[in-house]
């Protein structure tokens, strides 16, 4: 177990315990919270509670977060798109369809998977059984750029530079309609969806701060392309921001309109670039991958250019 220190914001403040920690915690529910509290993990002052209350800004809660449960994780010789490979770092051009990390009911055919198989007990872990190397992640029908450490060194350097926000990750994506500013930026707090848990959505408090900038590359009778950039990386946040904009990733089964485009399969959204500072040499690393066949068939597929 990882013991993490959380401070109740005044944004935080009289809400239940359960709701703060998994607006605030990723892959986090209100129901292992629970859990955790029943098994002492949660303290306050060295003291575990006993129930999800309600506490005041500036409480300081110690989680002692479990490991998570093992699977029974096996290599697969999986195909493994490999832009660059040192002794500390992998980038791989994760393909559209492809699940990162094993999940119960999903336990192989993933990224980790492969990566097990490539890289033998050559990779990071801090994030335990279940995500071995993985920094960050992309969601199962996003294609793109992703970074895998090798070792825990080269893990918490590069999660602390996505934590400061010096990591730099550009997406682009094509959205329903037009955009009414060419570029822009949207800044809210994104937070689990109050009464589907398994969505997460714009929230007008609690949450954790989320920034997203974008830039309009081109527009089409119906969608616009866009290039979009993070300053934050919270979970399914272009797809939650644009959504919110009214403008929602085109293919998005989740977040976008109930006659969803099928023939996408999912949205259409790939991470083009990352920059980073690597982690042993302190070189500052670029990486820019093409727009896949799916993505710009699709674009093909919406006629001639406006302006």
């Amino acid at each position: 177990m990882q013991p993490i220190e959380i401070t109740i914001t005044p944004e935080q403040a009289n809400k239940r315990v359960d709701l703060v920690l998994s607006e605030t915690l990723p892959d986090t529910t209100r129901s292992a919270v629970q859990k955790w509290l029943q098994a002492g993990l949660i303290c306050v002052g060295g003291k575990p509670l006993t129930k999800s209350g309600k506490l005041a800004a500036g409480t300081v809660l110690t989680v002692q977060i479990p490991d998570p449960e093992p699977l029974d994780v096996r290599p697969e010789n999986l195909p493994l798109p490999i832009v660059y490979e040192d002794g500390d770092l992998l980038v791989v051009n994760k393909p559209k369809g492809m699940v990162v990390h094993p999940a119960p009911g999903n336990p192989d055919h993933t990224l980790v998977n492969a990566l097990l198989y490539h890289c033998g007990d050559s990779l990071s872990g801090i994030n335990g059984v279940l995500r071995p190397g993985i920094v960050h992640r992309l969601d199962k029908d996003t294609s793109g750029l992703l970074i895998v450490a090798k070792n825990d060194f080269s893990h918490q350097k590069l999660a602390a530079q996505i934590a400061e926000h010096s990591f730099s990750r550009e997406y682009e994506t094509v959205v329903y309609g037009h955009m009414r500013e060419k570029s822009g930026t949207v800044e809210t707090q994104i937070g689990r969806h109050p009464v589907d848990r398994k969505k997460m959505a714009v929230l007008a408090s609690g949450g954790r701060r989320a920034v997203t900038h974008y830039r309009v590359l081109q527009e089409y009778r119906d969608f616009s392309h866009l290039r979009v950039r993070l300053e934050t990386g919270r979970t399914h946040q272009i797809r939650v921001h644009m959504a919110y904009l009214g403008h929602p990733v085109a293919g998005d089964p989740v977040y976008g309109p109930r006659a969803v485009l099928t023939r996408l399969q999912g949205q259409c959204l790939h991470a083009r670039y990352i920059g980073f500072t690597h982690p042993r040499t302190g070189a500052f690393l670029e990486f820019e991958s093409e727009l896949p066949e799916y993505f710009t068939a699709f674009l093909r597929s919406l006629g001639e250019a406006q302006g």
